[in-house]
């Protein structure tokens, strides 16, 4: 599912510079959404733009918005699960990860997240596999029947 993008963009163009190997403005474009939540749409449509090192400037940024205002992500819950099952770019994963572990979920969701940071162990990058642990902490913190699944990923 791809989110619509408002009609005049304010932010996605400060993330657009630069190759997958620098996070470029997305500090700064995190301070403004910080400010000024109601941009923050517009930042989660640009997990679904075309532009690899923009998506990845783009979930940096909402990753660090939303250590602060977790709430930000409740109204993207469906797109942001849909996604965190489909994604294959190391980078949204590792963000996604530990961002929707701060959502609301109920346990079909839960389970469905718990379903994709399992699979996220499987990837070639230590990045991604460290979060998914992170991630799979974070759900298993408040939903004690799912401690077990998270402690037999850290025994191995």
């Amino acid at each position: 599912m791809r989110i619509q993008k408002p009609v005049r963009a304010k932010i996605l163009p400060l993330l657009d510079r630069g190759d997958r190997r620098t996070i470029g403005r997305s500090n700064q474009v995190a301070a403004i959404v910080s400010n000024d939540p109601d941009l923050f749409r517009e930042l989660i449509a640009g997990l679904w733009e075309t532009d690899a090192a923009l998506r990845m400037r783009a979930a940096d940024a909402a990753e660090k918005v939303t250590r602060k205002h977790p709430e930000l992500l409740q109204p993207y819950k469906k797109e942001l699960l849909g996604l965190m099952s489909e994604v294959e770019q190391q980078e949204l994963r590792w963000h996604l990860a530990v961002m929707v572990p701060r959502l609301g979920l109920n346990a079909r969701e839960r389970q469905s997240a718990m379903t994709s940071l399992r699979s996220y162990l499987e990837d070639r990058s230590s990045i991604v596999k460290t979060f998914a642990l992170q991630g799979m902490a974070d759900l298993a913190e408040d939903v004690p029947s799912i401690r077990p699944q998270y402690y037999k990923y850290c025994a191995k």
